[in-house]
This record gives structure tokens, sequence and C-alpha cells, in this order.
């Protein structure tokens, strides 16, 4: 089968190095974004699926606008290609493209549709506290994320999982459904099947807004706003900014789901003298070998893993030893 992959960033390697190891498919080329400045140097970089591309040998094309870009058209007109294999793109294939391959353009989507439509299914997912996502793979419309659906898969999500690991795991679920797609929609195995409208969900792009946290918030919510944007929720102390990379929300029924580095943190917090009375971001304990912990709207929130302003990551316990943090400090504005 040749197939025309799209795709940009890392989540969308893995498939495509899939698609060329398989004897059943021709990768004739490979559409990704143009070449960017990356990195605290500002180095123009290609983006990881060119790079796989160039390393397998498979020739690259990179339009700026690939909507008004004629000579790509043409060139993509020119494979009679059997199908258009797209994954994280992040260009909008106009009607003329996705109508050019025999088979159709087929997408691999970050979530179960027709829930979390759109540029960040991901991180909201993560955000709104599911206990589930997954793959689904689609024929694409002029819709977003509107198509009707070929195959999905699903795995689950644990209370410590972030954006990058889910991220890390549903490429590595695509790669695995894409050639069972492929294979089932050429052999006609397969039958779309439209999305239910009135289950459809939205993940827009994220906003710097997104990222502030609010302390009178549940330690849930904030918990999941922290692993939904991983490594980017800010929040201050001491008047300088604070980034939470990693927290755990205190609690009898979160122990079950403790994972190994925080297997102490039950009998630490059962044996602190917590601050009573306190007001949401008023740090109300700083645990042994654990760090601070701090109250929120309901419940207690551990600070984990932080980032201070021009410094480098740092357990939640080495920040509290390194900046002498007290009970009765508070985080936020």
């Amino acid at each position: 089968m040749k197939i025309v992959f799209f795709g940009t960033p890392q989540f969308a390697v893995p498939s495509l190095k899939r698609l060329l190891a398989h004897s059943d498919f021709e990768v004739a080329a490979v559409v990704t974004q143009p070449d960017k400045r990356r990195g605290r140097g500002g180095k123009v970089t290609p983006s990881p699926v060119k790079a796989a591309a160039l390393e397998a040998g498979c020739p690259v094309w990179q339009p700026a606008r690939i909507k008004k870009d004629p000579e790509t058209l043409e060139k993509l007109d020119a494979l009679t290609a059997d199908a258009f294999v797209v994954i994280a793109y992040g260009q909008i294939l106009s009607q003329t493209i996705l109508d050019l391959p025999k088979l159709g353009c087929v997408n691999a989507h970050g979530s179960i549709l027709p829930e979390y439509r759109g540029a960040a299914p991901i991180q909201w997912g993560l955000y709104r506290g599911e206990t589930e996502t997954g793959v689904t793979t689609m024929l694409m419309d002029a819709g977003m994320d509107t198509g009707p659906m070929l195959m999905k898969e699903t795995i689950p999500i644990g209370l410590t999982d972030h954006a990058w690991n889910i991220a890390a795991k549903l490429s590595d679920l695509s790669a695995s459904l894409l050639p069972a797609t492929l294979q089932k929609l050429q052999q006609q195995m397969i039958r779309p099947v439209p999305q239910e409208e009135s289950r459809a969900t939205y993940a827009p792009l994220i906003q710097k807004a997104d990222y502030v946290l609010d302390w009178t918030k549940s330690a849930q919510a904030l918990h999941n706003q922290v692993r939904g944007f991983y490594p980017n929720c800010v929040t201050e102390f001491r008047g300088k900014g604070l980034k939470a990379i990693a927290t755990f929300p205190i609690g009898e029924k979160y122990w079950p789901e403790l994972s190994a580095d925080l297997q102490g943190i039950q009998s630490a917090y059962e044996t602190s003298e917590a601050k009573a009375d306190s007001r949401p971001g008023e740090i109300v304990s700083v645990l042994k070998n654990y760090g601070p912990v701090v109250q929120t709207g309901k419940g207690h929130l551990l600070l984990k893993e932080v980032k201070p302003a021009g410094k480098k990551t740092l357990s939640g316990w080495d920040f509290a030893n390194g900046s002498r943090v007290e009970v009765g400090e508070t985080v936020g504005s």
C-alpha cells in the first residue's frame, strides 16, 4: 500500500517508523512542518518526524502553508497514493487534499472519540480527571476530528500519570493500531462508524492562563491541573515564580495509588502536626524527605517536585531545605 505520511512532533515518530519497517507499506513521502528555531540557543532544527524520515532515506516535503502550495498539491496528486496517514501534522488539510488518496486520509487521534476533539486531548483529559484514555483511528473529513471512526484502543490513567508519559503510551498505541487499520480498510474488513455528536467534547489549545494555579480549588483539581499541563503550572513563593512540576493529593482515598518513591508519605503525614485553620495556599506542614504540604480549597496537596524561577527542578524536600520553608508561609499571590 502506497502511503504519504503527514506529521511533525515526536508523538508521530513511532507510527512513521512502524510503517517504514512494515513490508505491507511503502512510505512514498513525508510531509512535515518547516524547520523551526528550538531550544535556548535558538538553533534551526528539523522536526522529529523529518529527522526520522531523513534517517530512513524518505523524501520530505515542508510546505509553509499546504493549502496554498500548488507545487506540493501537484506532487501529492502525482503519487496516486492509496492513503494519507496524518498524525499531529499541525496544519489543516483542504478538501482537495483529503480527496486525493484512494482510501482516504487516516488520522490517529489521542482520545476516545467523540470525546476530546481538538488540539490538546491528552492534557485536557488529565485536567478533567479522566481515568481512561486511548487512540481512535478515523477517516478525516473537513471538520475538527469529526470524521467516521475506524478502530479504538484504550489504556488506564493512573493518579501519578502526567501528560508526557501518557503521550508516550498513546504514541506507541497509535503505532500499533495504524497498520491494522490500514490493512482492514484496504480489505474492506472495517466499517467506518459516524461519531455521536451529542457525546462530543473539545480540547482547545492551552492558554497561558491555564497554567496558573488557583489554591482555592480542591487538592484533586490542582493535582489534575499540574499533571495535565505538565511541566508548566506556575504559582508564586516569596514574590517569585515557582513551577509545580509534580504533586500528590493527601488523604486516605489516595493512599492506594502511592508510587514507590512516596510509600512512606502516609506515616509521615499522619504523624505530623499539620497546622489547623489554614487558608488556601498556606503551607500546613513540611514532611521530612517529601516536602511542603499546602492547604487548598479542599484538602492538602504535597509539592513533590518544584522548579524555582531561574533554577533547576528540585524535589519538594530539597526545595524546603534549601529555601528554609516554614509552616505558615504561603504559595500563590
